[in-house]
């Protein structure tokens, strides 16, 4: 059984923080990033921020 995917690709602009196409940030790799977004559901839980009892 296959594990279920947790997150997509994207790519974000350097500079202004948008998301663009994929095909345009292989085009600009000195001023892109590619990274893994987080489907919903599965990014920051808040488990840094709990208060101790």
């Amino acid at each position: 059984m296959a594990k279920e995917r947790q997150s997509r690709r994207g790519a974000r602009d350097s500079r202004t923080g948008e998301f663009i196409p994929m095909k345009e940030a292989e085009k600009r790799p000195a001023t892109t990033q590619k990274e893994n977004i987080p489907l919903p559901g599965y990014g920051d839980t808040g488990r840094g921020n709990q208060k101790k009892k």
